[in-house]
């Protein structure tokens, strides 16, 4: 797949399941806190500052930073999904934020001007890029001299075991093909080696790279496979066109692969991000 072929199925993808992120909001966001709490205090942002929010999604880190601009400030909340930027203004308007702007944008044609905003926030965004160092490229453009970058990706699949059980299963059992290596996925940038590369070659110094934990909870299965259907957009796609068999197998399996995960009252999978911070 080439990356024009790429990026239009993944544009397919996100319109199709920017419904089901706007019902799973409030559990996404909770699950995900340490991960905006990390990033919007590396960012540090100030009142009356410009923060672009790439791959925003719903906006859960560009409405954490919003506040703090001041009446001044601006956020622009961004996605290449048009059906994703509803879903955040939306959420913007019930948290009545009157700071925000709405861009639909490719991160790797950002439509700003040179020098032009003070912090750049991106989460979970990057390693879906088809071409990430374009994208990184973009972002030391448009921001200014003494502006910051604060993202966040994937580690290794060993660390997220709540993507990679379901995605192992469905490989075996004939739904997905495997993973190819170098391509866009969940773990294209787990390397921290890479992760560091990619932004100083983009003209970023002061690298800064943290792990940080969260766990994925779910009161059984079929909570799982309810949350991730509406979510991932490989998963919805197979089970839409599975039959009932395949499903139930799917289910089976899962169950079985869950045990080691078993808590009181569900499971928890452990889940590993790594932010990153740059000027």
């Amino acid at each position: 797949m080439d990356n024009e072929e790429y990026r239009r199925t993944a544009l397919e993808n996100w319109q199709r399941i920017a419904g089901g992120w706007e019902r799973r909001r409030a559990r996404i966001e909770g699950t995900t806190r340490p991960v905006t709490d990390w990033m919007v205090q590396a960012l540090d942002p100030q009142s009356g500052d410009t923060v672009l929010e790439l791959a925003a999604g719903p906006g859960d880190v560009g409405f954490a930073a919003a506040p703090l601009l001041g009446e001044e400030g601006h956020l622009i909340s961004s996605d290449f999904s048009s059906e994703m930027l509803d879903v955040a203004r939306r959420r913007a308007a019930e948290l009545g934020l009157r700071n925000v702007e709405y861009r639909q944008i490719d991160a790797e044609d950002i439509p700003l001007d040179d020098d032009s905003v003070d912090g750049v926030l991106c989460r979970f965004g990057l390693m879906l890029m088809p071409d990430p160092d374009a994208a990184a490229g973009e972002i030391r453009r448009v921001l200014r001299p003494d502006g910051r970058l604060s993202l966040a990706v994937w580690s290794t699949g060993q660390r997220n075991p709540w993507v990679t059980v379901a995605g192992r299963i469905l490989v075996e059992l004939g739904h997905a093909p495997p993973p190819e290596p170098d391509t866009p996925g969940p773990f294209a940038l787990a390397d921290q080696e890479r992760l560091r590369d990619l932004l100083a070659g983009s003209g970023f110094s002061s690298v800064h790279i943290e792990e940080v934990p969260i766990v994925m909870g779910y009161d059984d299965v079929a909570d799982f496979i309810a949350v991730s259907t509406e979510t991932s957009g490989m998963l919805s796609r197979i089970w839409a066109q599975v039959s009932e068999e395949d499903r139930e197998a799917i289910t089976t399996r899962l169950t079985e692969d869950f045990e080691p995960f078993a808590v009181e009252g569900g499971y928890e999978l452990p889940g590993l991000a790594v932010g990153a911070s740059a000027g």
